[in-house]
């Protein structure tokens, strides 16, 4: 009778190592990958080799998707959640956590793949009240400036995972926590050259 606690305990111990070894993680491998591309394309364009900011949306989005890269030190420097875009459905709900809609088009309210120059920092209603203006580099998001897309933070967006629930979907900027910018915002303040920000799938 005495073996049963410990016989509960273990068998609750292992359940809760089998749940969250099932919850999606950032591919070290492909992250990996994405970084060094980035690296090559920064130094062809004149862009920062010092950071950029990858985002996974092959993930879901109550995971942490959202990393700044530090290139010297060839690894992770911050980590967070990040919306997506709502397209079709009602702002600010969770309606496609795990298959996000992706279009380049105005009035679509969905996020644009591909690779982004932050420019200018400026005011935002959002979030710590900052923002980052985003330049599309590539076919699949070089409407960003015209559609308003920008680079800031949203009170709705959670400081840790909260898989299997997703992050509230904006209308296409990919916004992240307030305490997240806060670090991310330091950092970018005192960069000379432009800093890439590629979203990816």
């Amino acid at each position: 009778m005495k073996l049963k606690p410990l016989f509960l305990f273990i068998s609750i111990f292992f359940c809760c190592v089998k749940v969250n070894a099932d919850v999606p993680r950032i591919n070290p491998d492909r992250v990996k990958a994405k970084a060094k591309q980035s690296l090559t394309f920064c130094r062809q364009r004149g862009y920062n080799t010092r950071y950029c900011i990858l985002i996974d949306m092959a993930l879901p989005s109550g995971v942490k998707r959202f990393v700044v890269w530090d290139f010297k030190k060839n690894d992770t420097l911050i980590s967070g959640l990040v919306s997506h875009g709502c397209g079709r459905n009602p702002w600010s709900g969770v309606w496609s956590k795990d298959k996000p809609a992706f279009s380049n088009l105005d009035g679509s309210h969905c996020t644009a793949l591909g690779k982004y120059e932050i420019d200018g920092r400026a005011g935002s209603a959002w979030g710590i009240h900052v923002k980052y203006y985003l330049t599309g580099l590539e076919g699949t998001n070089n409407n960003a400036l015209a559609r308003q897309i920008v680079f800031h933070s949203w009170e709705q967006v959670a400081e840790t995972e909260v898989y299997p629930n997703g992050t509230p979907e904006g209308w296409g900027c990919p916004a992240i926590s307030n305490n997240t910018m806060k670090a991310v915002d330091a950092l970018l303040k005192k960069q000379k050259k432009h800093v890439l920000l590629w979203i990816y799938q």
